[in-house]
C-alpha cells in the first residue's frame, strides 16, 4: 500500500507564499496524473491543479497565475508553489495520484491557513 506524505502547510499572512510537498512512500509505475485538491470548511473537496505523467499542467481558474504544480518523478514527489495568497485558498489541501490501472491514492491533507 502505498503512502502520500503532504508537507509544507501553515499559517501565512495574505500575499505570503508556501510551498506543499507530497511524497508517496514507494514508486508508482502506472500514475496518470498527480495532484493537488483543496478543502474548505463547510465546502466540497476541490481540484486546485494537477499535472500529468507527460508534465501537462492544469489549474483551477481561482489559482491560474499563482500557483505552480510540478513533480520530481525520481523522488515520487509533487509540490505545489502557492505566492499571492488570499484568505479564501485557507483549507485542507489534499494530494492525489490517480492511476491508470488502479485505485487513486490519497494524502491526509495539510492545513493552509491565510490571515487578512
Amino acid at each position: 500500500q502505498v503512502q502520500l506524505v503532504e508537507s509544507g502547510g501553515g499559517l501565512v499572512q495574505a500575499g505570503g507564499s508556501l510551498r506543499l510537498s507530497c511524497a508517496a512512500s514507494r514508486s508508482i509505475i502506472d500514475i496518470k496524473t498527480m495532484g493537488w485538491y483543496r478543502q474548505a470548511p463547510g465546502k466540497q473537496r476541490e481540484l486546485v491543479a494537477t499535472i500529468t505523467r507527460g508534465g501537462n499542467t492544469n489549474y483551477a481558474d481561482s489559482v491560474k497565475g499563482r500557483f505552480t504544480i510540478s513533480r520530481d518523478s525520481a523522488k515520487n514527489t509533487v509540490y505545489l508553489q502557492m505566492n499571492s495568497l488570499k484568505p479564501e485558498d485557507t483549507a485542507v489541501y489534499y494530494c492525489n495520484v490517480d492511476r491508470l490501472w488502479g485505485n487513486e491514492y490519497w494524502g491526509l491533507g495539510t492545513q493552509v491557513t491565510v490571515s487578512s
